[in-house]
């Protein structure tokens, strides 16, 4: 298959709209896996990713990611696709990030949604997608272990943006961050004492039923989350 081209959507409503667009996450799902070209997509609720309980939850932003055979579905879904002009209209903000996979490890509802990306060096700006099944028996000892590595991740050198996202309020969440560039996010993953940590227990405590960790090239950005450019 050829190359994924990836988006993700990122809207902000206004409060008065906040019912509506928790409804639009049951009721566009079959109207967004319609439409041609696409290989995968996730209608997602957004929040801080501080603790992952639902006290983090951001009711006023909500995302789409969608995996497509190339920018030309993606474009001809944003032009023509009720679902996203139906979000367009409620939005008061707007955040559009274009995206290249440049590596994907584990499965997200059991699939590989990325593909399995050949190895390449790519020194500019870069994004960060993890996501996980927590198994409710790890649930407690999870939600303890978040807040050192959310911390650290927000505070780190080259962090353009970092919000949790997930399928559900709890039990499916991840996190998708932007990086200035790829040494920002290596530094990060692999120099941050609680992230090698937290990377130490998940191989020892089995936190997770399934998880996915991948990381991309950014390929283009526009619009603001949080009022501001990122």
């Amino acid at each position: 298959m050829t190359e994924p081209y990836v988006t993700l959507h990122l809207w902000g409503v206004p409060s008065r709209r906040i019912p509506a667009a928790a409804a639009r996450m049951a009721l566009d799902r079959r109207p967004v896996h319609g439409a041609a070209g696409l290989r995968f997509a996730k209608l997602l609720g957004t929040g801080s990713g501080r603790t992952f309980r639902t006290r983090d939850a951001d009711l006023r932003h909500w995302g789409l990611l969608a995996v497509w055979d190339d920018e030309g579905a993606a474009a001809a879904f944003e032009r023509d696709g009720t679902v996203h002009r139906g979000w367009e209209r409620r939005a008061e903000e707007r955040l559009r990030v274009a995206l290249r996979p440049l590596a994907s490890r584990g499965l997200w509802s059991g699939r590989q949604p990325f593909g399995d990306p050949a190895p390449r060096r790519h020194d500019g700006p870069v994004a960060a997608l993890t996501r996980a099944r927590i198994r409710t028996a790890r649930t407690v000892t999870f939600w303890r272990a978040v807040p050192p590595v959310s911390a650290e991740l927000h505070r780190s050198p080259g962090v353009r943006l970092a919000v949790g996202v997930g399928e559900a309020p709890v039990g499916l969440q991840g996190t998708f961050s932007l990086w200035d560039s790829a040494r920002s996010l290596v530094d990060f993953a692999h120099r941050s004492p609680q992230h090698v940590e937290a990377v130490r227990r998940t191989a020892e405590t089995g936190w997770y039923s399934e998880e996915l960790f991948a990381r991309f090239e950014v390929l283009g950005v526009e619009g603001t989350y949080g009022g501001r450019p990122v």
